[in-house]
C-alpha cells in the first residue's frame, strides 16, 4: 500500500462529522505538521499548514473540509431505540438496514437503522420513500435504561460505518467520508509538492469543519487567513452511472480534476477561473466541468473573506456521495494535487493584483 493509500485510508476511516472533527483534525495535523513552517488553527476547529514562499507575498488558502455527513442522537425512546437528525444531506432511500456507530463518553456503540417492515406498510407507505423522522437506531438495548448504560447521550455523533477499499487495482477508491477527506489529502499533497520548490505566496492549506451544516468553518477560516486568493478542494457529482443518459455534463470518475463553473453559494472568479483552465492546459490534464444549481462549497464563504477573495473548487467526480460509501478516481484526486499546486507557483504579486482587476 502506497503513502497516499495509506493516507486516505486513515483519513476516510476516522470518524467526524460535523461539530465533532477533533479525531480527524488530530489526523490532518500529524500531516502537516512536518511539511509546513508552522501550523494555524481558528477557534471552531479548522487547521492549516502555513509554508512561507515569499514572505511578503500573496496569502493563497487551499481547503478540504474534515466533517463527513452523519446523524446525532435526539431522543432515546422507553424501550431503548434512538431517534435522530441528520447533520448534513441525506437522502433518507440509502439509509435504511446500514450500520452506523455512535460515539459515546464509554466508547462506540453499533446500532442499525430500522423502520416498519414493508409487510405490515400500507399501499401508500409503500409508493413513498420512508422519513428520517420515522425511522429508528436499534443497538440492541433492552429498555431506555439499558440504553444510558451503554453510554448513549442525547447529543451524541452517529457516523457509517464504512471500510476503505481498492477497486481496480488500485485506480478507484472506495469509502465513507471521501466528502471530504479527499479535498483534505489534496491539501495535504498540495504542499508535499511545494516543499521543494520556490513560490512566490505564503500558503495555508489545510480544512475547515462544519462544511456540511452551513460553511460556517470556512466563514471563520477566511476571516482569519484574509486570503487574496482562495481554493475549496471538495467532491462534485459523477455522472457516468445508469439515469444520467440526458444530463448535459459529463463528469465521470477517472476523467480528470473537476473545477466547478457555477453553483448555489458561488460564480467563481473569471480570471482565476481561466488561470486554472490555461494551466491544466499546459500540464496535459483533462480538466472537466460542471454547473450545479443546488450545493455549494466552502469557496462560498471564501470569496466574501474581507473585501473580497478571488476564489475557485477544484477537485473530483464522485460516485454516491452522502451515503455509507463513495468511489472516486486516484488519477484524479493527483492530477488536482498537482494543477493546485502548479497554479500556486504562479500567484505572485503582480498576477494576483492583475486578478483583483479583473
Amino acid at each position: 500500500m502506497s503513502d497516499v493509500v495509506k493516507m486516505m485510508k486513515e483519513l476516510t476511516e476516522v470518524d467526524g462529522v460535523p461539530g465533532f472533527e477533533r479525531e480527524v483534525r488530530e489526523k490532518v495535523q500529524a500531516y502537516l505538521e512536518p511539511l509546513s513552517d508552522e501550523i494555524v488553527r481558528d477557534r471552531l476547529g479548522g487547521i492549516l499548514g502555513k509554508k512561507v514562499g515569499q514572505a511578503d507575498g500573496p496569502k493563497v488558502l487551499v481547503a478540504g473540509h474534515l466533517d463527513e455527513v452523519g446523524w446525532m442522537v435526539t431522543y432515546i425512546t422507553e424501550k431503548g431505540y434512538l431517534k435522530f437528525q441528520s447533520l448534513g444531506g441525506w437522502w433518507p432511500a440509502v439509509m435504511l438496514s446500514q450500520r452506523v456507530r455512535i460515539k459515546t463518553s464509554k466508547g462506540d456503540v453499533i446500532g442499525i437503522i430500522g423502520s416498519k417492515a414493508p409487510h405490515v406498510l400500507t399501499p401508500e407507505e409503500r409508493n413513498k420513500v420512508t422519513e428520517i423522522k420515522t425511522m429508528f437506531i436499534d443497538i440492541g438495548a433492552r429498555d431506555k435504561a439499558d440504553a444510558e448504560n451503554m453510554g448513549i447521550r442525547v447529543g451524541d455523533p452517529i457516523i457509517p460505518v464504512s471500510d476503505f477499499f481498492e477497486m481496480r487495482d488500485g485506480e478507484l477508491w472506495a469509502a465513507k467520508a471521501l466528502d471530504n477527506r479527499a479535498g483534505c489529502g489534496v491539501a495535504i499533497e498540495v504542499l508535499k509538492h511545494l516543499q521543494n520548490e520556490e513560490h512566490p505566496n505564503v500558503v495555508y492549506s489545510g480544512a475547515s469543519v462544519q462544511e456540511e451544516v452551513g460553511l460556517r468553518g470556512a466563514q471563520v477560516m477566511g476571516n482569519l487567513v484574509q486570503p487574496d486568493i482562495a481554493f475549496a478542494v471538495d467532491v462534485g457529482l459523477a455522472y457516468d452511472t445508469p439515469g444520467f443518459e440526458l444530463y448535459p455534463a459529463e463528469c465521470s470518475v477517472g476523467g480528470g480534476p473537476l473545477m466547478m463553473i457555477f453553483d448555489a453559494s458561488m460564480v467563481p472568479h473569471v480570471g482565476l477561473r481561466n488561470l486554472v483552465m490555461d494551466t491544466a492546459k499546459e500540464l496535459g490534464i483533462n480538466l472537466q466541468t460542471d454547473a450545479l444549481a443546488g450545493g455549494g462549497t466552502d469557496a462560498g464563504k471564501f470569496h466574501l473573506s474581507g473585501i473580497g477573495c478571488p476564489s475557485i473548487v477544484i477537485g473530483f467526480a464522485t460516485r454516491y456521495i452522502h451515503s455509507h460509501t463513495a468511489i472516486m478516481s486516484r488519477k484524479d484526486f493527483e492530477q488536482a494535487a498537482e494543477l493546485i499546486a502548479a497554479v500556486i507557483k504562479k500567484l505572485d504579486k503582480k498576477t494576483v493584483e492583475e486578478l483583483h482587476l479583473y
